[in-house]
């Protein structure tokens, strides 16, 4: 990265006092194909007089604009109407850019979930126990005691759920499987009411005009399997193949849309590599071998379906987070091309091109993770498009000196860093941060909105242009009703507001983005957080299950009604 400053001074709208402040206004340019390679950044924060800025041309008259323009909101963010922003934050998109932004007219809009965080009944109609059944009913392993036994009991209201979609103009409905649902030990004989369930929920979704985008496995692996070794075992590639196989010859008559694995890389690291999902292990040797068997499956999972539905296409859901080196250095810069190979395409450059990204400093540990002859055949298929997650940024650093940092922790399914450190393994050497520079949502996540421009951006250059849905994407705020019973969760309208407007951005420049599914349709159960975050668009009471439609999901309703955000 190069920076050639070029140094003004200036009266900074929107800070007090109209502090006196040295600005340098940078180009950023990236020599790497591996960082992000947009530029424009900006870094301005309420600092004492004489201190200095490094700011982009294009984030300095964006934000001023901002600035110059608006009055200041209150703590709690503006409204879906609003002209201003709640503060002045580091890329905070300006509103003009908010209001003139527009999506293609066949474009979907949609919302998400998963089997365990929604459905409930959890041992009903034959349905066998999963590894977070297990987990939940541990005590200590969940805040608050809390279990996904009733959830939201979509098993039970999964109707008046569709009715909500079909109020909101929603035309994509992710979904996901209970694998012990349909096949309680993991292998052998189908339940049929298992079976019976999908297909009803299918043959709803369409009924409403909204297409059922199921994600097969969304971290509920059957207790039995677990038992057998879990995702280590390199056996359950074939068993995960032949569960695919079973869905696709019973729904792939109506379910076009199929994704094999939400968020691998997560359930892999978390559940073998640092223990804080089911089963609770933590060695990176495990890690590699539970990563690896996924690749397979995901491959074999791909045919499987082909072979049993001509209707299938078969993409991905896999989480992803733009990265940034700290420093300009080269050692930085190759961290962040690694966090982006073991991250980010870890399981996507495995199926595109049968082989692994370059993650590791040393090479590739083929005999730690069972790699065997053919492995690479088995793992390449030609996904026929691209889905990934968005929710924030990372900044990477070398760490390769051994250091230890500070801005680590654990956030919900977004983690960096145990015990104070970010410091991952001695075959990455990467250390890994989670800024704080921008505001934070109420589960501590930044919200950076151009990280979703830039990520959107690189993986359309790295993979030829791609089809991409965003599969995935969401905030964390609690607020509830009032005493009228409205929820006024205007902070969730600002983040959407912002995010959408890049990924517009981002469709202009030529991405070939055809979907975006906010996380979540009600709020639900938050894996180790329990019911203590909520990141619906629809309020759950979970005393009595009363759903009650957020402000931010009216909002979005004529958002999906108009392709604008000006609604």
């Amino acid at each position: 990265m190069t920076t050639s400053p070029i140094t003004n001074s200036f009266r900074l709208a929107g800070f007090s006092g109209g502090a006196q402040l040295s600005v340098v206004l940078t180009e950023l340019r990236s020599p790497s194909s591996h960082s992000f390679d947009s530029g424009m950044r900006m870094v301005v924060a309420s600092r004492p007089a004489g201190a200095t800025i490094e700011v982009d041309r294009r984030s300095f008259i964006k934000n001023s604009l901002v600035t110059g323009s608006s009055a200041l909101l209150a703590s709690r963010g503006f409204t879906a109407g609003s002209s201003s922003s709640q503060e002045q934050v580091p890329d905070a998109v300006a509103p003009s850019e908010i209001d003139s932004a527009h999506f293609p007219r066949e474009f979907l809009w949609g919302m998400a979930s998963a089997a365990y965080q929604v459905e409930g009944a959890w041992n009903v109609d034959g349905k066998g126990e999963s590894n977070w059944d297990r987990f939940s009913h541990t005590v200590g392993k969940i805040k608050g005691g809390a279990t996904g036994d009733v959830a939201c009991d979509q098993y039970h209201r999964y109707k008046e759920d569709i009715a909500i979609l079909k109020r909101l103009n929603q035309k994509s409905y992710r979904f996901s499987t209970s694998w012990a649902r349909i096949q309680p030990t993991g292998a052998g004989p189908v339940n049929q009411k298992g079976i019976d369930y999908y297909s009803r929920l299918t043959d709803a979704l369409l009924e409403a005009g909204i297409r059922p985008f199921c994600t097969i496995y969304h971290w509920d692996l059957p207790q039995a399997l677990e038992d057998r070794g879990g995702w280590p075992n390199r056996d359950l590639a074939g068993y995960y193949a032949d569960f695919a196989g079973i869905l696709a010859k019973n729904l792939g008559d109506r379910i076009t849309t199929w994704a094999p694995f939400n968020m691998p890389w997560t359930f892999t690291y978390y559940g073998y590599g640092i223990g804080v999902f089911p089963p609770g292990k933590a060695s990176f040797d495990q890690f590699l071998k539970a990563a690896h068997t996924v690749n397979l499956a995901q491959g074999e999972a791909f045919r499987a379906i082909k072979a049993a539905s001509s209707k299938a296409t078969v993409g991905s859901a896999y989480g992803m987070a733009p990265a940034y080196p700290k420093t300009g250095s080269e050692a930085d810069r190759a961290a962040t091309a690694r966090y982006h190979a073991m991250n980010n395409l870890y399981f996507l450059n495995t199926s595109i091109h049968g082989e692994y990204p370059k993650a590791f400093v040393s090479g590739t540990p083929y005999e730690a993770m069972g790699f065997k002859a053919g492995d690479e055949k088995i793992m390449k298929v030609p996904l026929d498009w691209l889905g990934f997650h968005y929710y924030t940024r990372r900044v990477v650093s070398n760490g390769a000196d051994g250091s230890q940092s500070s801005v680590g922790g654990h956030f919900g399914t977004e983690t960096e860093g145990e015990g104070g450190s970010s410091s991952r393994d001695p075959l990455t050497q990467i250390h890994v941060e989670m800024p704080t520079e921008g505001p934070l949502t109420e589960a501590g996540l930044e919200i950076w909105p151009q990280g979703i421009y830039d990520l959107v951006m690189q993986i359309s250059r790295e993979y030829n242009h791609p089809i991409i849905e965003i599969s995935e994407n969401g905030c964390c705020y609690l607020d509830g009703p009032d005493e009228t019973g409205r929820v006024a969760d205007t902070r969730r309208i600002a983040f959407h507001r912002q995010i959408l407007a890049e990924l517009a951005r981002a469709i202009a420049d030529g991405a070939r983005v055809r979907a975006y599914h906010a996380w979540s349709l009600v709020d639900n159960f938050e894996w180790a957080d329990g019911y203590t975050q909520r990141y619906g668009l629809t309020y759950v009471d979970f005393r009595n299950q009363k759903r009650t439609v957020k402000d931010s999901g009216l909002w979005y309703g004529r958002v999906a009604a108009t392709n604008r955000l000006d609604v």
